[in-house]
């Protein structure tokens, strides 16, 4: 007979390197869950995949037990690694900061299949191109020709996107 289930916690942590400091800590914590128990199971696991970001699902008993389920890193984090950018662009629609190969959407797709919602890698790639073109990237070599019109933004440009995000995160702070 299944355990009773008393939550579900889903947290992003870096593989390998769990420590009962928020946002792990208060999360188990207040379900009662031995902290370090998770965090020493979690960094053997995932010992591995050090320094990548992984979302886990931890299901927490009624018994103060626990399981967890770790899965790929996010797409997003995956496409700027081979974009080679440390972020996405704050305009998509018009300023595009980076490029992918449709090879190279295929790829993570098929790292990512598990997670998605299909089964096939085509339209798994599909998917993640999506995300792409969301964060600003140009998908070079897509079936569709989607990207053909657009250009990569300059360094200049990039940098003053970066400089008026952090003007209005500062502005959004005061209010």
């Amino acid at each position: 007979m299944a355990k009773p289930i008393k939550a579900i916690v889903k947290v992003q942590i870096p593989g390998g390197a769990a420590k009962p400091a928020p946002p792990i800590g208060p999360a188990l914590g207040q379900h009662g869950v031995q902290i370090m128990e998770f965090c020493r199971e979690f960094n053997a696991k995932t010992q591995n995949m050090a320094g990548e970001v992984l979302p886990t699902v931890i299901t927490i008993f009624e018994d103060r037990t626990f399981e967890f389920i770790v899965k790929s890193p996010p797409a997003a984090m995956l496409l700027m690694r081979a974009a080679g950018m440390e972020q996405g662009s704050s305009v998509p629609q018009k300023i595009k900061v980076g490029k992918v190969t449709w090879e190279q959407c295929r790829a993570i797709a098929q790292q990512k299949l598990a997670d998605l919602n299909t089964d096939d890698v085509e339209h798994a790639a599909h998917i993640i191109a999506g995300t792409a073109r969301s964060m600003g990237y140009i998908v070079e070599g897509h079936p569709a020709g989607r990207d053909d019109g657009f250009q990569v933004c300059s360094t200049a440009e990039f940098e003053k996107m970066k400089i008026d995000n952090a003007k209005l995160a500062t502005e959004a702070k005061k209010k």
